[in-house]
């Protein structure tokens, strides 16, 4: 099993992506890091660590590749209710 490997940037987070698209057979396998800082959360992980499995071909189904499928993911993830409060919280700072 091979993996490629991914360094992107998001919102000024560097993030670590490796993909194999074909694990065992039978699935792909997408890990995702915050690198810097590190172990950041990420609207899709709050540990900034995330191990994902999908059917194989799923990316190349809708990406050219797998960085721009999470920066999608990312991206509409960012728009949730939670994320947003996510962000309030880290803005303003919790007073209780």
């Amino acid at each position: 099993m091979s993996y490629q490997t991914y360094e992107i940037e998001w919102q000024g987070i560097r993030i670590c992506i490796r993909y194999a698209p074909v694990k065992w057979n039978v699935i792909s396998h997408i890990e995702i890091e915050t690198l810097e800082p590190a172990r950041a959360p990420l609207p899709i992980t709050p540990t900034g660590y995330l191990s994902h499995h999908i059917p194989i071909g799923s990316v190349e189904a809708e990406f050219d590749n797998v960085a721009d499928c999470i920066l999608s993911w990312l991206d509409e993830r960012a728009q949730s209710a939670e994320w947003q409060d996510y962000l309030s919280s880290t803005i303003q700072g919790e007073l209780f």
